[in-house]
């Protein structure tokens, strides 16, 4: 190829490259703004369905027999203590003492037998002087979904309180709210801002996808039972 062919093919590519730049802006911005209205859409609906049932002290927290606290790692990925889990933990903890409910389900995630999210909740709760026979075990807690919806089909609560971060409540009471649950949150006090900007974007995400579990996919949890109803003692009901 002489090099007037040469100059003459690289003129044709760079007037194509020019051509299918513009759709391919268009393409990149509509993807944008599609992603954007998914945020600020999930996040309105997620709002709306937890309006009016977040409580801050527990003295506002409507009294229920069960509290379901939601789970998380008792370390950080590098080992270290996560405040997550003490923050759960110390709201649970002061829900109970106050008398507003007379038992905690703990779910979180048991996928391997070195990891084990409702046996630290259980520890951290007996610690802290909670009564065993006041605590039951959700193992199959993967996601908020699984844990709510499992507090139903699982263990028969229709009317429970939500125990979790302020973050963390709206999407578990929306999962709640749209699978027919009376639920109520007790919230913990979200963390510093440090914490809070990059847990809140990771927020913004779980709630889109949260929208299409409930909407579009009706996703259930991955182990759906079988039915296991938490029955309360004279001890755990008397806070002994």
């Amino acid at each position: 190829m002489n090099t007037q062919a040469r100059e003459s093919m690289a003129l044709l590519i760079r007037r194509k490259l020019r051509a299918n730049r513009v759709p391919i802006l268009v393409g990149a911005a509509l993807s944008a703004l599609l992603a954007l209205a998914s945020v600020i859409m999930a996040d309105r609906v997620c709002r709306t369905a937890a309006a009016g049932r977040i409580f801050r002290s527990p003295e506002q927290v409507p009294a229920n027999e069960v509290a379901l606290v939601l789970g998380t790692g008792k370390l950080t990925a590098s080992g270290r203590p996560n405040l997550h889990f003490n923050q759960r933990i110390n709201a649970a903890v002061e829900l109970y003492r106050s008398g507003k409910v007379q038992h905690l389900l703990v779910s979180g995630d048991n996928h391997i037998a070195t990891y084990d999210e409702p046996t630290d909740m259980l520890n951290a709760l007996v610690a802290a002087g909670i009564p065993t026979n006041a605590i039951t075990r959700d193992y199959a807690g993967f996601r908020t979904l699984d844990s709510v919806v499992r507090a139903h089909s699982v263990f028969g609560l229709k009317k429970f309180t939500i125990v979790t971060e302020e973050f963390h409540c709206p999407r578990a009471l929306w999962i709640a709210r749209q699978r027919g649950l009376n639920a109520v949150a007790f919230a913990a006090p979200d963390l510093s801002a440090r914490w809070s900007l990059r847990v809140k974007a990771r927020e913004s995400l779980a709630r889109v996808l949260c929208g299409l579990d409930l909407y579009l996919l009706n996703r259930g949890p991955k182990f759906p039972g079988p039915p296991e109803p938490i029955v309360l003692t004279a001890a755990a009901s008397n806070g002994q």
